[in-house]
């Protein structure tokens, strides 16, 4: 299952992208979550891992190069996208620059474009997990990873939270 995350300052923008990515998304088993708020998005970016982020460029307060650049340093191996109806190279440049985005996506878009930019991004998020997977096997076969460490990793990446665990401070198990 993919987890995205959309982005954009305009509500009617996010909803007509969601209702674009409905198809896709049922195929590719991949969950929406849009933001109108850099930061509230931003906060969920601490606390949820996601596969894809799409964001916005112009936004009040915070760009998207400048977002997409937060969420790189906090979700690296995360698919970067572009979205924006400016076509200044100076935009582009600093996307695929600051941000390291995979794709830029015009607006308006185009449903067939953007649909195979999302397969295309989704074969990328593939091929990083298991570059990442065999990384982690070959850590583990030259010692620089237990196997306890790959198993916590990979139980991380498939339920996100389950290894982490907030206790009080009597050593009970608190619940959210």
């Amino acid at each position: 299952m993919y987890r995205i995350l959309l982005l954009d300052d305009e509500q009617n923008v996010l909803l007509a992208l969601q209702r674009s990515l409905k198809g896709i998304a049922k195929d590719l088993e991949m969950t929406m979550e849009l933001f109108n708020v850099p930061q509230e998005a931003i906060q969920r970016l601490s606390d949820t891992p996601f596969d894809f982020i799409v964001s916005d460029y112009h936004m009040p307060g915070m760009n998207g190069i400048q977002f997409l650049a937060i969420a790189k340093e906090m979700q690296p191996g995360a698919i970067r996208l572009m979205l924006s109806a400016s076509a200044e190279f100076k935009t582009i440049l600093g996307a695929i620059n600051d941000a390291e985005v995979f794709r830029y996506i015009a607006k308006p878009w185009n449903q067939e474009e953007l649909l195979e930019t999302i397969q295309l991004a989704a074969v990328r998020r593939q091929q990083i997990m298991e570059d990442q997977k065999l990384a982690d096997e070959l850590r583990v076969q030259r010692g620089m990873m237990s196997p306890q460490e790959q198993e916590l990793k990979r139980l991380e990446e498939t339920e996100p939270g389950i290894t982490k665990v907030k206790w009080g401070p009597d050593g009970s198990v608190l619940l959210d």
